[in-house]
């Protein structure tokens, strides 16, 4: 060894070696690398699950009003629970053949999918044309070309009440993208990702069959909008319209309300109400201060007084109790 190669002490090496025992005696899981699966992170649980629920029933009652013109009549529409799976694993329990329509609902991220089984394509197109709904025999494997043009205006009308909704929560525009028949090119997400799944059972009536109808937000893209979820699902109206919430505060403030005050509440005996004759003067005590009623509940507390020639009563308090409700 060289001269000039310095030596470490005993101290030093009792100090080194007191360290290294240190750190095994520490927790072996802090500096452990643990594996790491791309995506999965984004599959803890969403708090604006609820909200969107909420939207998926407002969404069930737009969608009967959507269908009826095509279904002839107004159908049954069930919204079920809002559930996030990977993609892959919807896209694997999908028929080789159906109805996918991808669309981007500016200013938000990602694209919102709308899947639409091929039977009930076909059932509406037979009641449309006054037919009774009745399936084409065989296993569908193409659309028909009037089955094409029922599919671009059923899709249409669906993405603009998934517009009408969401402006509730947040402005946007529909566009479509692209429209496919084959699961493996609805490129809404990488496989692995999370979507939110909206599903909505639909049922004609005079119909037993139930057309199914999803609707899939990538996970992604909802939690950009999150806090505006929350937001309104704490809203005392719920997901209900700001400009319906306005006009109904207007209509409310020109309803009507009868407002009577007591000024005493004499009591009497039923022996002398029995006796009761014109000219009988009954005492009373006038309180300082006497109660508003509305609706049969105090809302305000005042004293009795004159006001160009009229009596009036002049509000000295105004109580808190009707307000609070």
């Amino acid at each position: 060894m060289n001269d000039t190669t310095s030596s470490l002490s005993g101290e030093e090496v009792d100090a080194l070696m007191t360290g290294l025992g240190e750190h095994d005696a520490a927790d072996p899981g802090s500096d452990v690398a643990k594996p790491y699966k791309l995506g999965g992170a984004s599959l803890r649980p969403m708090t604006a699950l609820p909200a969107l629920e909420r939207m998926g029933e407002r969404l069930a009652r737009r969608l009967r009003e959507v269908i009826e013109p095509f279904a002839r009549a107004k159908p049954k529409v069930v919204a079920e629970t809002v559930s996030i799976r990977r993609f892959e694993s919807w896209r694997a329990e999908q028929p080789e053949f159906m109805s996918l329509s991808l669309y981007h609902l500016r200013p938000m991220k990602g694209g919102v999918l709308l899947a639409i089984e091929p039977e009930f394509i076909n059932r509406l197109v037979d009641t449309f044309y006054g037919g009774s709904g009745t399936k084409r025999p065989g296993k569908p494997r193409e659309f028909t070309a009037t089955e094409e043009r029922l599919v671009g205006r059923l899709s249409e009308a669906l993405i603009g009440a998934v517009a009408e909704v969401w402006s509730e929560v947040k402005p946007v525009q529909p566009r479509l993208n692209s429209r496919e028949t084959n699961t493996a090119f609805a490129s809404l997400v990488r496989d692995e990702e999370p979507v939110a799944i909206a599903r909505f059972l639909v049922t004609p009536p005079l119909q037993s069959a139930t057309g199914t109808i999803d609707i899939l937000y990538p996970v992604s893209a909802l939690r950009t909008v999150e806090a505006e979820l929350n937001a309104n699902l704490h809203d005392d109206g719920g997901i209900a319209s700001r400009h319906w919430r306005d006009r109904m505060s207007i209509a409310l403030s020109d309803v009507r309300l009868e407002a009577r005050s007591v000024l005493a509440r004499p009591n009497i005996s039923v022996a002398e109400l029995l006796q009761l004759k014109p000219g009988d003067v009954i005492p009373i005590s006038v309180p300082q201060l006497v109660p508003l009623l509305v609706a049969g509940r105090p809302v305000a507390v005042g004293r009795i007084g004159d006001q160009d020639g009229r009596a009036a009563l002049k509000i000295e308090r105004v109580e808190g109790g009707f307000h609070n409700e």
